[in-house]
């Protein structure tokens, strides 16, 4: 069976300005992660490769926490798809599963035929041919990546889908920044001397909202990944801010006090249609979508300090959702609606903290150890999330899965990183 992967922002990344890349750390993982053997790739072509698509593939399922790849150096053999597997020899080493590869170039087209085998089944598991285009290396690994992750843990892998974050150099330059979910390939979708916050991806994967500084006050823009198109869609006096795409990409939540105080309203992007959806006079902010759509979860200081709520659309009914703790703040819905990650802060430690509360149950877990945690954002599967922090006095990105069993950190090599969207599914 052939795959053809389309990579969504290919065009564009070819043709935006290139920025200085996150470098992986990787902090932590589980106790007893599942040994693969990731054998280097035969290659059917002149010259050599410009990627090593072995390498990528083991860095991403060793980023993930859960595999622990073989040194290449104690490989005992290198097979191809289709040799003999001597499945003995491969669990003496330790190895659970192999991963072999052959890529060929025909057409001006990269072709990779990749195998998985299973060694204490002593069988294939899977075998695939994946077709690219000739820029597209590392995208071919990732895509493997996938589909190894996705065939061992039962979850969908995110190794192919992209990154979005503000890079500040200084103070009078900033970019808007989207990459490779290990941080690589970085290209700069938007760059300006004014500040800018808040990226959202659209749920197709096509757009980004976010929020610039360079008409003198905040304002929301809209820009389309692959033509750069980009249009204003806010232009009121006072607070344009944290725009958030709706689940079916109609709408956007959005805060604006344009009528005198902070509050949640939703944008129909058909209609262009303005519908208020929140009325107090303390500070409505930070919105973001409840999975089926029919309600808004927000930040909100009603009680006195920020707690997030929920508001039914339908019905306007408003319910606090957080009580642990003296600040819970910039809420996001797991994909399965089941958690509710947040920026959490205990009276006790005073330390701002990334937290997950069962929606169900509201039990919390503090979820990081960093200090002045913030602007989280889950990876489609759920498996993991992003967040802003600080390591040595500069601002980066930091990885934990939703159980704290793994972590990571992506610094970056130039300036400070803040503000991270991750993308949804792009196959």
């Amino acid at each position: 069976m052939i795959k053809r992967i389309i990579i969504l922002c290919a065009s564009l990344l070819l043709s935006m300005t290139v920025t200085a890349e996150l470098e992986i750390q990787i902090t932590q993982g589980v106790d007893n992660p599942t040994s693969i053997a990731v054998v280097p790739f035969g290659w059917q072509g002149n010259g050599k490769l410009p990627e090593n698509i072995a390498n990528i593939t083991s860095s991403d399922l060793e980023r993930s926490g859960l595999f622990s790849p073989v040194d290449p150096d104690n490989l005992l053999d290198l097979p191809r798809p289709g040799d003999k597997i001597f499945y003995r020899d491969w669990s003496i080493l330790g190895a659970e599963y192999i991963l072999t590869g052959n890529l060929e170039v025909r057409n001006n087209q990269y072709f990779l035929n990749y195998e998985l085998h299973d060694v204490f089944a002593q069988k294939k598991a899977f075998s695939l041919t994946v077709e690219a285009g000739l820029l597209e290396l590392r995208a071919i690994a990732h895509f493997v990546s996938d589909k190894v992750y996705e065939h061992i843990t039962g979850i969908k892998g995110v190794f192919s889908t992209k990154i979005i974050y503000v890079e500040a150099i200084n103070k009078d330059s900033y970019k808007l920044v989207v990459a490779d979910a290990d941080g690589e390939r970085p290209s700069v979708l938007v760059q300006s001397k004014y500040p800018m916050l808040s990226p959202n991806w659209s749920p197709d994967g096509t757009s980004v909202a976010y929020v610039s500084f360079e008409t003198g006050r905040p304002a929301i823009f809209i820009q389309n990944i692959r033509t750069q198109a980009r249009e204003q869609v806010t232009n009121f006096r006072g607070l344009n801010g944290a725009p958030v795409w709706s689940p079916n990409g109609k709408k956007l939540a959005m805060v604006l006090s344009k009528d005198g105080n902070p509050e949640i309203y939703t944008l129909d992007l058909k209609t262009r249609i303005f519908t208020r959806i929140t009325k107090h006079f303390s500070i409505d902010t930070e919105p973001n979508w409840a999975r089926d759509g029919q309600s808004i979860i927000f930040t909100s200081n009603r009680g006195g300090k920020p707690q997030i709520y929920q508001v039914t659309l339908a019905s306007g009914r408003v319910e606090r959702l957080t009580f642990e703790g003296d600040y819970n703040a910039r809420p996001r819905v797991s994909p399965d609606g089941k958690s509710l990650i947040m920026v959490h802060r205990s009276e006790r430690s005073g330390t701002f903290h990334i937290a997950s509360q069962d929606i169900a149950t509201g039990a919390l877990r503090i979820l990081t150890e960093t200090h002045l945690d913030e602007s989280p954002t889950i990876a489609p599967n759920g498996a993991m999330l992003l967040y802003a922090t600080r390591y040595k006095g500069k601002g980066i990105l930091a990885a934990v899965s939703l159980d704290a069993g793994v972590k990571y950190r992506l610094p970056s090599k130039e300036g400070d990183v803040r503000e991270p969207a991750w993308s949804p599914f792009l196959y």
